[in-house]
């Protein structure tokens, strides 16, 4: 009798490892996702950011004066961060020169283009908190005035 009571037991637990191996390993395989694709999404972003500066600094360096090319290198950067699927948010563009601050398309000046912006990480609940985690982005690029055009000469 206490055979049978041992062995009816024992049937029934029979298939429960199998449903409770299915559950950890959902618990486990979600979180494990999520990260995996804030992290794609993050390397997309940054990416994106890296090749804003470079295309910046280049826009600017190539126009005319500085005034229009403040305004082109802010269209590259947004241009640069779209043709790669990105959504970073506050998108900024800074530019700065030296040795000449105020007049940058001397011949002997070096342009440095700052790219800043913001990227949301996906698919988190609102219900996990306030507000929706992001990352900080920031790239920069160096370029010499005369790297991408001739310099013009005043007196010919």
């Amino acid at each position: 009798m206490t055979v049978l009571r041992a062995e009816a037991r024992h049937r029934g637990e029979r298939g429960s490892g199998l449903i409770e191996l299915t559950w950890a390993g959902l618990l486990l395989i979600i979180p494990l996702g999520w990260i995996v694709l804030s992290i794609f999404d993050v390397q997309r972003s940054a990416f994106a950011v890296s090749g804003a500066a470079r295309a910046a600094g280049r826009a600017y360096v190539l126009a005319d004066s500085d005034g229009l090319g403040r305004s082109r290198a802010e269209a590259a950067a947004r241009q640069a961060v779209s043709d790669q699927g990105a959504d970073v948010s506050g998108l900024r563009v800074e530019v700065s020169c030296t040795p000449y601050p105020r007049q940058c398309h001397n011949g002997t000046s070096v342009v440095t283009v700052r790219v800043t912006g913001r990227v949301r990480l996906p698919v988190l609940p609102a219900i996990l908190g306030g507000g929706a985690p992001s990352v900080h982005l920031d790239a920069s690029h160096t370029v010499p005035v005369g790297q991408y055009h001739e310099i013009r000469d005043a007196q010919h």
